[in-house]
């Protein structure tokens, strides 16, 4: 990288705090190891910083997945403000550009640069300015705004804030500088930049392909829920990432605690059907390049088969989704109780007979792919 093209401020931040840490925090923790309250409030700014970026910064502000109401929004610019990683309004523009131009040149943070590239060498490029019809939306809010123009400051702020505050607590200020400051901001930053290094480099592609974004649980663990990567690049706008009741996603938690406690609201949601026709299209293009690898059986009748099951599955769904919009149509127009108990006899039983055809697809999806050319 020519020198003229690096971001100085960016590179002697992060290049002098690691370099302290390094050195100090040996010696810190082996002659005054910090007490348990030092811990404890480190853990939980972690994770109120952590939680803004990902609920705040990335779902919030990125893709306007849920609307949140004033209160909520200064709580989540505090702490994101506190973890580190720029203004919203900038992190924001980057992140809709790594969106709408993922693993390409234009790419902010591309994964095809190399796994050290999208992890934190990018940071040290001086940055583009920002694109005002990227971001037109946040421009026109004063808080975003107002952050973005005092962030150097603010940030300092918030910090030298929660560093006096443990320290009064604790009694222990050189452990809430070297703890609660710096330590927690070193695995904050490390864990948010898994999303751009790991999140596209380990783990599985269930719903597309064509991307090096992952779904991996692991990493979830380690971002708040962020690791359902491909999930979240086939839908952006979806409030959650891990979309299952079992998966790890405590920022998809903390946004329906807000809309429960009536600080959000508008969590948008795609519909499970959705996902299924993304996963069926996705299965449909690998079983057809699949199946034109082997030679030794009827690969016609099998590509037909593959057609006639997925084209079935996508029609049915539609056909759903049109019977629903009818029942929604005809309860707002207040019809009849026996034309509202019909339809919704009619949407369960299509439910259910979509359930077995899905799980006929998986199975079809199975007993192809276990299927070898004979060049294997």
């Amino acid at each position: 990288m020519e020198l003229s093209k690096i971001n100085w401020p960016i590179f002697l931040f992060i290049t002098i705090y690691h370099a302290a840490l390094l050195v100090v925090a040996p010696f810190y923790f082996y002659y005054t190891p910090p007490a348990w309250g030092i811990v404890t409030i480190a853990f939980i700014l972690y994770f109120a910083s952590g939680i803004s970026i990902t609920g705040g910064y990335h779902r919030f502000y990125s893709h306007r997945t849920y609307k949140a109401n004033k209160l909520a929004e200064i709580i989540l610019l505090f702490f994101g403000t506190m973890a580190g990683q720029g203004s919203a309004l900038r992190w924001s523009h980057d992140h809709r550009i790594h969106h709408a131009h993922v693993d390409t040149e234009k790419d902010p943070y591309s994964i095809s640069k190399g796994f050290w590239y999208a992890h934190i060498l990018w940071l040290f490029e001086k940055e583009k300015p920002i694109e005002p019809r990227v971001v037109s939306d946040l421009l026109k809010n004063k808080l975003v705004v107002f952050q973005h123009k005092y962030y150097p400051l603010l940030f300092i702020m918030t910090n030298v804030l929660a560093f006096l505050g443990a320290g009064a607590l604790c009694n222990d200020y050189l452990g809430a500088f070297i703890v609660v400051w710096w330590l927690r901001l070193f695995f904050l930053h490390h864990c948010t930049w898994f999303i751009n290094s790991l999140a596209h480099t380990w783990g599985s592609k269930s719903y597309c392909k064509e991307i090096s974004a992952v779904d991996n649980y692991i990493i979830s663990l380690l971002t708040f829920g962020e690791g359902y990567h491909n999930y979240h690049h086939s839908f952006a706008t979806d409030y959650r990432n891990g979309i299952r009741w079992y998966h790890f996603d405590p920022t998809k938690w903390m946004i329906w605690l807000l809309a429960k406690m009536g600080l959000a609201n508008n969590l948008k949601v795609i519909d499970t059907y959705k996902v299924q026709k993304r996963i069926i299209k996705e299965d449909k293009n690998i079983l057809i390049e699949w199946v034109r690898q082997i030679s030794y059986i009827k690969v016609d009748v099998l590509e037909a088969k593959i057609h006639e099951t997925a084209d079935n599955i996508v029609k049915k769904i539609a056909e759903m989704n049109a019977l629903v919009d009818e029942y929604r149509q005809h309860k707002k127009q207040k019809a009849q109780k026996d034309t509202l108990q019909a339809l919704r006899i009619e949407i369960k039983q299509m439910k259910k007979n979509l359930y077995q055809d899905w799980k006929d697809w998986l199975q079809l999806v199975n007993d192809i792919m276990k299927i070898q050319p004979l060049s294997a």
